[in-house]
């Protein structure tokens, strides 16, 4: 499929300036995680509700999650090392991501229907569940990097804030939709109640809505955008000789050893934020269940206990949906305050959003705990890579963009864990006493932005043409 190539060929190249990228075209290459993210919402704001339907309790919830985090531990490094070093007739990046999307899509139509797989094959419903949950994760994390690398690889680093923007607005875009088909559907007439050990069919229906959205979005950014080639890279570094070099997977572990430290300040930071998030995921359908609608732990068949798992879906929809105007918001808030400052009082925000939630009775009133969320949820997935892309080499994008994850997945893994027998055994299976943790841990991480990340230099005119930019 593609050619391994060394550090994009060799001989002596003139400095060359990478060019500004016009909105147009910054969009066509960031369409495709619009569909990444659909899926990925889907999957947030369902996949609890699956596996419980299927008979998992909410202590073991967490431990089915463990899935994801684990698969992006190993394959985001080694995506993001491989797009490295690989030439094709795509391009660099656009390989992976195409076939991170084919495989998404069929997990996304496999999950909902484990419970019928399991009758045609005479294999376990969960445990067939968890397996197609691995493949998603698994396939996400394919598709995934490489588009955090694709903004490093064809924008300068000026109008990084502003690439990271625009897949935040789309991710949202994205994320709304996923979140509130389910409960969509529900309205327009589709039942989401089903016989017990199996799903209902609004969640069997979103996931195939997801699956076509996701190819169609990804095969957008495929034909729109032409990446640069392995010359034109080696004439954007700094005029030196480029040696033809093999590239081995041992190298991953060199690069890992070898991280900036403003890298490694960046990735407490993520510690605290994806802890906090990863507990929102797994638990908020169970907080609800019990907290607000006043079921037991073990009811998970209700229509009520359906009921809390459409509303859970809205949610995460209502915080992806005040994203997407507050990531228009942060390059000028960045331009402002700074970005470390901007960064970490969008963390505050979520940490009170997310405990503001157990005060809050009224459901119909939760919406506003989402605004807190939806700004964190922005700042997350914009402003700690536009500062990370400030501090590393143009040729390891891909791979420290990897590397760059496990601080994403190693808070989720301990969470995933420990998470589980901490709402059992600590706080009697009332799961919303637990997101208020997870909130807590939100405040510490802006707490550590404030204490330990060191505030980059921002040429104002940089700034500037980013925020004209910003306003289409």
């Amino acid at each position: 499929m593609a050619e391994m190539v060394g550090r994009y060929g060799s001989g002596k190249f003139g400095r060359r300036k990478k060019p500004d990228l016009s909105m147009p075209k910054i969009i066509n290459m960031s369409m495709g995680f619009l569909g990444i993210q659909m899926a990925f919402g889907l999957q947030n704001g369902n996949a609890s509700r699956i596996l419980a339907n299927l008979g998992a309790d909410v202590h073991e919830l967490s431990w089915f999650w463990l899935v994801a985090p684990f698969t992006g531990l190993i394959v985001q490094p080694i995506i993001g090392h491989m797009g490295d070093n690989t030439w094709s007739p795509l391009g660099r990046r656009k390989p992976y991501f195409l076939i991170g999307a084919i495989l998404c899509a069929i997990g996304l139509v496999l999950l909902p229907n484990a419970a019928t797989v399991t009758h045609m094959f005479a294999a376990n419903a969960l445990l067939l569940a968890v397996i197609f949950l691995a493949m998603m994760d698994a396939s996400v994390n394919i598709a995934m990097e490489p588009f955090r690398a694709l903004v490093g690889d064809m924008l300068p680093k000026h109008q990084g804030t502003l690439g990271f923007s625009i897949q935040t607005i789309l991710i949202g875009i994205g994320a709304v939709v996923g979140s509130y088909v389910p409960s969509l559907l529900t309205k327009l007439g589709v039942s989401n109640e089903a016989p017990e050990g199996f799903v209902g069919d609004n969640v069997i229906y979103s996931f195939y809505v997801g699956a076509g959205i996701l190819i169609l979005t990804i095969l957008y950014t495929i034909i729109t955008t032409k990446e640069y080639s392995p010359k034109e890279f080696a004439e954007f570094e700094d005029g030196k000789e480029v040696v033809e070099e093999k590239s081995k997977f041992s190298d991953i572990f060199k690069d890992f050893a070898n991280i900036p430290t403003q890298m490694k300040k960046l990735g407490i930071v993520q510690f605290f934020s994806w802890f906090a998030l990863f507990t929102m995921w797994v638990f908020t359908t169970s907080a609800l269940a019990t907290h607000h609608f006043g079921l037991s732990p073990e009811d998970t068949h209700s229509k009520a206990f359906n009921n809390a798992g459409d509303l859970t879906g809205e949610l995460f929809g209502m915080y992806n949906l005040w994203a997407i105007p507050f990531a228009f918001l942060l390059t000028p808030i960045a331009k402002w305050i700074g970005k470390k400052q901007t960064h970490a009082l969008a963390l505050a925000c979520g940490g009170l959003g997310l405990i503001s939630m157990y005060f809050i009775k009224d459901v119909n009133h939760l919406w506003m705990s989402m605004i807190g969320l939806g700004f964190a949820w922005a700042s997350i997935l914009a402003m700690p890579y536009a500062m990370l892309i400030e501090v590393i080499p143009q040729r390891k994008m891909g791979v420290y963009m990897g590397i760059f994850n496990f601080f994403i997945v190693i808070p989720q893994i301990i969470n995933g864990l420990f998470g589980g027998p901490i709402v059992s055994n600590i706080f009697g299976n009332q799961a919303m006493d637990y997101v208020v943790v997870g909130g807590a841990c939100m405040l510490i991480g802006a707490v550590v932005t404030m204490i330990f990340i060191k505030s980059e230099d921002e040429t104002p005119k940089e700034i500037e043409e980013e925020i004209q930019q910003v306003h289409f």
